[in-house]
């Protein structure tokens, strides 16, 4: 079943708070520093949408579960990239939906072409990169490089590295769902 803007808005107001895994924010202020990076750094109101959205996958694993108050494991790979897909899919572009879908890849990606990159990483994105099949190989940095939005799920990836900072002032839920109600009615 696909979602409406305001199921997402009702996500984010409802299990937003939650822990963003072993990080010291939640899950809303990740979205909105993520957001407000790929923002700041003047991408496409698509990639910013996409940057709000990266990790909704988790809200939606929550919100199936009440008992769930950390939906980020650190036992097992939730695969939460691919979770909000079809939710989203004929809401919003491909433009946002595949650098949703790639984040996790652009992580093993950079871990593979980028010697300093895996020493940037927080504990826990270090931790839920081994559940997630580690550093690419030669052969899979070459297929993604080759993919549509890889470069887009880079930068989004990059983002999302840096969008961990406790007590960060950021524009607020209003401005991203505005930016993300503007993406759909143009799809």
């Amino acid at each position: 079943m696909a979602l409406t803007l305001s199921d997402i808005d009702q996500l984010l107001n409802d299990h937003g708070r939650n822990q963003y895994g072993g990080e010291a924010i939640n899950q809303l202020e990740h979205a909105l520093q993520c957001a407000y990076l790929a923002e700041q750094a003047g991408e496409t109101p698509e990639t910013v949408t996409a940057a709000f959205l990266h990790d909704l996958g988790h809200l939606l694993a929550a919100s199936r579960d009440p008992h769930i108050e950390q939906p980020l494991s650190t036992e097992s790979d939730d695969l939460h990239q691919y979770v909000a897909i079809p939710f989203l899919r004929g809401l919003l572009p491909d433009a946002v939906l595949e650098p949703i879908r790639l984040h996790v890849d652009a992580k093993r990606y950079l871990c593979a072409i980028d010697a300093n990159y895996w020493g940037t990483l927080s504990e826990a994105s270090r931790k839920s990169l081994a559940l997630q099949g580690g550093a690419f190989t030669a052969g899979q940095v070459q297929a993604f490089d080759q993919l549509p939005f890889a470069q887009e799920a880079v930068r989004l990836r990059r983002y999302d590295d840096l969008a961990k900072v406790p007590f960060k002032v950021t524009p607020g839920l209003e401005r991203y769902s505005k930016i993300m109600e503007s993406v759909a009615a143009s799809t």
